[in-house]
């Protein structure tokens, strides 16, 4: 906040973990320049959606409500002689609009003075066809001479994250606290916490010098007596970074819990990262090795008893179906237990069909249990839409879904349908990129357990050829690096077809750790011997049989 009221600074960064005040700091901002320094100030949330929602919580009902000297400044949107809305305030001296970069609209035609973007990683690449966001902001300022911008966010991935960026353009300030054992100034780093047999209790902060051993009380003295140091050459922008370790509301023991139980999970290992550590998210690997998932396959006589539900994905191409039968288990593990192509033309009704009578199968699990396709997800791009759509319409009360993959970061793994075609067939739109970077961090999970994927031995080398034809690449799109997911083998139906299972498994939102717990409840319930069922002995009573009448005199 000194920075951002500093002359020669003309912008800030700040690349910091979750819940550690940078919100907090831009409501600061905007209530000094209201109270003290009137002037247009232009705020960036990643939607519209979280601008209003930002609007109405943290500052009307928030700031403009609890601080005395802006009591009354700002006039309330409902107010009738009011100009003001939930996105643009008017006070005296200047204005405070709130807009979402992915509007381009709200990006133009009005000069700013102080911009601020709120977690700027999770902008768009582009605001419509115009560009970056935070760029088109910035010709906001042209006219002024005393403007800034300030930036903060969570880092997301390396070399794409936008706060990471602007941080090495800065001059890379660190927080850097005393020992109280010894005064050795140092950054704090998760290399340095130690805690005992995986007890997060007995967490503790090991000095880089002395090796003393920081109790939590130590660690908040340490932090309170710290100050900021600058590694690179200042440049006109500031840049700060500060991690949870620093955050005198979180106990190390709770960062040491929150990473033991994520550990082994590649993405809640990579949000941990990000919001905890306030450090870049690095792939372990660009490529997956195709035969170490090859040797991991495993002998089904019957289905693993862990299977508690089972889904399919496939894939229409001009002459064949592709599908692809997956078990989900408690923690979303994964068991891939066929893969089938049934040859054909999608324009007949022959090919669908065979997929009739694929999806009809039943599987019987080792605990005896029989289990039927609880969904099913068809690709409805390429050449057969039209076919796609009828089958789907007609098998929709089955859970058979018509899907449409969706490119880009930050997609829902499955969003709202949407009915506009001619068939009126409910149509998916699923996050292709959100769906393979998870299938690409769970194939790197070389331990049973959760979000791990089993494999049959039915399936063979082609396979997983397949299921690894693709790989992760960054480009500039616009000027703007972007992760893409780009093809290394021609054919990529396995991976296509295990992303629409996982998308069927996501649109039907069931959840599979209750159905497990009721099953293993049920297992556990002792058995009771039926009795033998004692009939009651009844005499019956002869039937008395009325005397047949002819009618046939009484008609004529």
């Amino acid at each position: 906040m000194d920075a951002c009221s500093d002359y020669n600074i003309k912008e800030v960064v700040v690349m910091a973990g979750a819940q550690l005040g940078k919100s907090e700091a831009l409501l600061n901002i905007i209530g000094y320049h209201i109270d003290h320094d009137p002037c247009p100030i232009l705020m960036l949330q990643p939607t519209e959606s979280m601008a209003q929602s930002f609007s109405k919580d943290r500052i009307a009902n928030g700031l403009l409500r609890a601080t005395p000297c802006l009591f009354g400044k700002v006039k309330d949107p409902r107010a009738r002689d009011s100009n003001n809305t939930t996105l643009h305030k008017i006070y005296p001296g200047g204005s405070l609009s709130l807009v979402g970069a992915n509007s381009p609209a709200g990006l133009a035609s009005r000069p700013i003075r102080i911009i601020l973007a709120d977690e700027v990683d999770r902008f768009p690449a582009s605001a419509g066809s115009e560009g970056d966001p935070l760029s088109l902001a910035r010709k906001r300022t042209s006219t002024f001479h005393n403007s800034k911008v300030i930036a903060v966010s969570t880092p997301t991935i390396k070399d794409v994250s936008r706060i990471e960026d602007a941080y090495e353009k800065s001059d890379k300030r660190q927080y850097y606290v005393p020992c109280k054992h010894c005064d050795h100034t140092q950054t704090l780093i998760w290399a340095n916490v130690r805690w005992v047999d995986s007890d997060p209790d007995t967490a503790g902060y090991m000095c880089e010098e002395c090796g003393g051993l920081w109790s939590d009380a130590d660690r908040r003295w340490s932090v309170r007596n710290g100050q900021w140091e600058a590694s690179g050459e200042f440049k006109g922008i500031a840049g700060f970074k500060i991690s949870g370790l620093y955050s005198p509301w979180t106990a190390l023991a709770d960062g040491v819990r929150e990473f033991l139980s994520v550990k082994k999970n590649p993405e809640q290992l990579k949000v941990w990262t990000n919001t905890y550590l306030a450090e870049p998210w690095v792939d372990a690997g660009v490529t997956i090795d195709e035969m170490n998932l090859f040797q991991r396959r495993e002998s089904y006589d019957k289905v693993p008893k862990e299977v508690v539900i089972i889904t399919v994905g496939a894939d229409v191409q001009d002459d064949r179906l592709e599908l692809t039968f997956v078990g989900w288990g408690r923690d979303e593990e994964s068991f891939v237990l066929d893969h089938e192509i049934l040859p054909g033309d999608p324009s007949t009704p022959q090919l669908w069909s065979a997929l009739d009578s694929q999806l009809a199968r039943t599987f019987e699990t080792e605990d005896g249990r029989i289990l039927g396709v609880r969904a099913t997800a068809i690709d409805s791009g390429g050449h057969f839409t039209n076919s796609v759509y009828q089958y789907c319409h007609r098998n929709f009360a089955r859970r058979v879904f018509a899907i449409k993959g969706v490119g880009g970061e930050g997609r829902a793994i499955a969003g709202k349908p949407s009915r506009n075609n001619v068939v009126k067939c409910r149509l998916f739109p699923i996050g292709v990129d959100t769906i393979k970077d998870l299938v690409f961090a769970r194939l790197r999970i070389d331990e049973a357990g959760p979000g791990y994927i089993n494999f049959s031995d039915t399936l063979n080398e082609e396979y997983f050829r397949q299921l690894t034809a693709e790989k992760i690449i960054t480009k500039l799109v616009r000027g703007f690096k972007k992760r893409v997911f780009q093809k290394i083998r021609n054919r990529n139906e396995a991976l296509d077809c295990y992303v629409y299972s996982l998308a069927a498994y996501s649109i039907i939102n069931v959840s599979v750790n209750s159905i497990a717990d009721k099953i293993q409840a049920r297992s556990e319930r002792p058995e009771v011997p039926e009795e033998p069922e004692v009939q009651p002995v009844t005499r019956r009573r002869p039937v008395q049989r009325r005397p047949r009448q002819n009618y046939t005199n009484a008609w004529r």
